[in-house]
């Protein structure tokens, strides 16, 4: 079940990816990602006030229960700074670099989510699993090869950096969802030592989208507001923007479902997110008619054969 849902949020993943390619075209980063935020808490706050009131059952899969322990509030804003952070370097190299780059790059956050699973929540792999793992690497690392081929170069370029930035604090935040609602009973918790907190995944998707709209509000006012006049790229709406949020929110929902899982890995399921490769890929080639697609084409089948491998694994 969990692999299911892994799946369905990698693929709602790689529409995000090409909503949010497009909202940034020639546009002001901070205030889209301040809008992302935004809508994502209106998707959310009528669940928390109808959970609160009676009308969600408890027994619901949309149900958001309260917050009793205040130090839980202290979690989720660290939960929201960390993604945050990553969502702010990824937004700006994805502007800035073919979506056919700036995805395999992040697309290698699994090696860094799989290297953290095993050493941090000491999970163990099967043969299967193992050849699947082996095989994504491969085929991500061909596809980071494909894209010199778009003559960006690695070392000269801060928009790489940046992407690269922002897929290792995403698999930080990766291992720390874990940590947040995994079973306390089941799995050895950071580093063997600390239990997983095995807090609702309701209350984490939704209370960190609430402070990340407080965190991206006091970035907008400090760091776009007083130079948006100034600025290369000013802000302009696009009917995109909102769909950014709605796909993400349901991939998301998706996401921490699976986690909540007793027998979930996060390993796998980091790996099997980033297969919405796919789709930013495909959208590469049939809208923004990006170079170099019949070759990469190639570079997918090996994602394919992983996500195959990976299944028969969890099976």
């Amino acid at each position: 079940m969990w692999l299911v849902l892994a799946f369905t949020s990698a693929m709602l993943l790689g529409v995000y990816d090409v909503f949010k390619k497009i909202s940034l075209k020639d546009n002001a980063v901070i205030p889209v990602l301040l809008l992302n935020t935004f809508f994502c808490s209106c998707i959310f706050l009528p669940l928390v006030i109808l959970s609160a009131q009676g009308f969600i059952p408890e027994d619901h899969l949309l149900f958001i229960p309260r917050i009793e322990d205040p130090t839980i509030h202290l979690y989720i804003i660290l939960k929201s700074a960390i993604v945050l952070a990553s969502w702010i370097c990824a937004y700006y190299g994805l502007k800035h670099l073919p979506i056919t780059i700036a995805s395999p790059i992040n697309a290698t956050r699994p090696i860094l989510a799989l290297l953290g699973a095993i050493f941090v929540f000491d999970e163990q792999l099967n043969g299967w699993q193992w050849a699947g793992v082996i095989v994504s690497l491969f085929a991500f690392t061909m596809i980071s090869y494909s894209g010199k081929k778009e003559g960006i170069s690695v070392k000269n370029s801060i928009w790489i950096w940046l992407v690269m930035a922002g897929t290792m604090i995403g698999a930080v935040s990766g291992l720390y969802d874990k940590f947040l609602v995994g079973d306390p009973n089941n799995g050895h918790g950071l580093f063997g030592l600390i239990p997983n907190r095995g807090f609702p995944k309701m209350v984490i998707q939704s209370w960190y989208n609430f402070y990340q709209v407080i965190m991206m509000g006091i970035v907008c006012l400090i760091c776009w507001a007083p130079k948006r006049h100034r600025i290369k790229h000013p802000f302009h709406w696009r009917w995109q923007i909102p769909l950014i949020s709605v796909f993400l929110s349901v991939a998301d929902f998706c996401y921490f479902y699976a986690l909540s899982q007793p027998d979930a890995l996060i390993s796998i399921i980091s790996l099997v997110r980033r297969s919405g490769v796919i789709v930013g890929f495909l959208a590469g080639w049939l809208f923004f008619k990006e170079q170099n697609i019949k070759s990469k084409s190639i570079d997918l089948l090996f994602v394919v054969i992983a996500m195959f491998l990976l299944w028969m694994g969890t099976n």
